[in-house]
């Protein structure tokens, strides 16, 4: 019995110490976890809005579009979701369709229990002395101050889950459509048109969602208006990012070496 079991933990022993090896595979884990890492954290701080004028130190814009007026006022989520995206574009390049879809549902996935353990985390009992252990600083009630922060909207919860799929899915189509026609040229075209296409949607389904057709009711100008400038963030940041795509694929060829690099991409766009 032991003498059959050994050769089987032996085989399943070098199995396991092969496949972390694979630089491939270290690879997929390093860019898996930070593509969520990035999503996950970007959901969380998206609470924040911040007046984007005032942290540059210039003055505000005044924009007048769809018979709305305003400065520019994002969610501190923006910071991040160009960086998703890039990071899109890069699994997609080394390891396909597969490869971004797997780690966008497993993102979401994660982001949904993460949600679920702050819901209940928001309805556990505070410690009485925990209530006010910052009323020097200005928060009265961190009970409330953490429920507030934490407690986001379902409608925005849900809106920014359903945005962020199906930017990821039209991400990836768009990326390897361009690629097929375009073949292993024009990195900067595949990498960042479908970064344009998806972030347009993605721009538009999060608000629609969250306040078209949850309780604050917005209007279809203001609607426009809002999603037309956070576009044009994302379209200003996809153009001023492309150039790390350059970079991160420099520093991926380098570390996997041209042949595996060149495995890896054709296997990629062969969908295989």
């Amino acid at each position: 019995m032991n003498s059959n079991q050994e050769p089987a933990q032996s085989a399943a022993s070098n199995s396991r110490y092969h496949l972390l090896k694979d630089r491939s595979v270290r690879l997929f884990l390093i860019l898996g976890g930070f593509f969520i890492c990035n999503a996950l954290v970007a959901e969380f701080i998206g609470v924040k809005i911040f007046a984007m004028e005032d942290s540059l130190g210039i003055n505000p814009l005044n924009w007048n579009l769809f018979g709305q007026k305003g400065s520019l006022n994002f969610t501190a989520g923006v910071l991040l979701w160009p960086v998703v995206f890039i990071m899109t574009d890069v699994i997609n390049e080394y390891f396909g369709k597969r490869g971004v879809r797997t780690l966008s549902f497993l993102a979401v996935g994660l982001i949904i229990y993460a949600f679920i353990m702050v819901f209940f985390a928001i309805r556990l009992a505070p410690a009485e002395w925990w209530v006010g252990v910052n009323a020097e600083r200005g928060t009265l009630d961190m009970q409330s101050a953490f429920a507030n922060v934490f407690g986001q909207s379902n409608w925005i919860i849900v809106g920014s889950l359903v945005a962020f799929l199906i930017g990821q899915l039209v991400d990836v189509f768009v990326f390897q459509r361009i690629r097929k026609l375009t073949g292993e040229k024009k990195v900067w075209l595949r990498a960042t048109g479908s970064t344009l296409v998806s972030q347009f949607i993605d721009s538009f389904v999060v608000l629609y969602i969250a306040f078209v057709l949850g309780p604050q009711k917005w209007t279809i100008g203001l609607f426009l208006a809002v999603g037309t400038v956070n576009y044009i963030y994302k379209f200003v940041m996809a153009i001023v990012l492309t150039p790390l795509i350059y970079l991160a694929h420099n520093l991926i060829d380098r570390y996997l070496g041209e042949e595996l690099a060149e495995k890896l991409k054709k296997a990629a766009a062969s969908g295989s």
